[in-house]
């Protein structure tokens, strides 16, 4: 009777040992054929094209393709269910911003996935800050002065925002709730037409990534009176950021690669070497600053504590203004 039960245990034992070797040389083998990288967006806009740069990277240097593939759709909760979705592999993988990965959690009664439990961070790539610009003819020179004109006037300041629940939609919600501003949050279809109704002045001002009000504040049409990141931004390098004027004002767009929950640790320390590579490289790093990001070198495990205190930070506000997208 000893006997077989130990027959059984050394054969028990050794069939895991051959389950353990496999996997490690599944692992080592990795990739062995084409990868699937998922942008949750439409082709042509900037987290396509930050996916299509590291696709050509990581192709050259695993000497395997790397194909982006697009689903785009509701907010990008489709294209990233579809990698939360997908067997834990390594031959699918997402690129995707806050949005799918945080903020989206908040936004939307009914979500595919949970981005916390459903997802494998991979790797932080870089981040598009927001910038708070005004009409000319309004009478601040910085977010500070913006803040105490709002609070004197008779009536709220319109600012516009490139859609309901978009980070500049929740960044004056957040600054509204932080330091009793009196503005109002106006809705657009997109960047173009909220900064043009800035510029004509049929709203004070606009909250937008920075990449796309740029140019207009460079030629004057708008006066940016703050970024709102850690650092200024390296092409508005006189506009301070709002910390720096005492407005306590955090927000951007950052995009993350991620895998499947489940991801082997090996492949996912291995792709986070390579992006990290890429992006404080020279090449890398110019062609980010041509898509406006800044890089963002990290660990896993700062992607997952990024995901997790913003969708917290932003729940917050989403609460607070009874914001839906469903």
């Amino acid at each position: 009777m000893k006997f077989a039960s130990l027959a059984r245990a050394l054969t028990l034992a050794a069939g895991l040992t051959l389950l353990t070797q496999g996997a490690a040389h599944a692992q080592a083998d990795w990739p062995n054929r084409p990868v699937r990288i998922i942008a949750p967006f439409a082709a042509g806009g900037s987290s396509d094209l930050v996916a299509r740069q590291l696709a050509l990277h990581l192709s050259a240097r695993y000497g395997q393709l790397f194909i982006v593939e697009n689903r785009a759709g509701a907010g990008g909760n489709i294209g990233v269910d579809a990698v939360a979705k997908s067997a834990p592999d390594g031959y699918t993988l997402g690129i995707a911003t806050s949005g799918p990965l945080a903020n989206n959690k908040s936004l939307y009664k009914s979500m595919p996935y949970d981005p916390e439990k459903d997802l494998t961070p991979i790797a932080l790539v870089g981040e598009i800050p927001l910038v708070i610009a005004i009409n000319p003819d309004v009478k601040a020179n910085n977010l500070a002065e913006l803040v105490a004109l709002s609070k004197a006037g008779s009536s709220a300041l319109l600012v516009a925002n490139p859609g309901n629940g978009t980070i500049g939609h929740l960044a004056i919600e957040y600054l509204r709730m932080t330091s009793g501003a009196r503005m109002q949050s106006v809705p657009y279809r997109g960047d173009t037409p909220a900064m043009a109704d800035a510029i004509g002045g049929t709203v004070n001002g606009v909250s937008a990534p920075v990449t796309s009000l740029t140019a207009n504040i460079q030629a004057n049409k708008l006066r940016a009176v703050a970024v709102t990141a850690k650092t200024r931004f390296p092409a508005l390098p006189n506009v301070p950021t709002a910390n720096e004027q005492g407005v306590n004002l955090e927000a951007s767009v950052w995009s993350a690669f991620v895998g499947p929950a489940g991801l082997p640790r090996p492949i996912v320390t291995s792709l986070n070497q390579e992006i990290n590579k890429y992006i404080d490289s020279p090449e890398g790093k110019a062609k980010l600053a041509s898509l406006g990001l800044v890089p963002l070198p990290g660990t896993p495990d700062q992607l997952s504590e990024q995901m997790r205190t913003e969708a917290a930070k932003w729940k917050r506000v989403v609460e607070s203004a009874k914001i839906s997208l469903d």
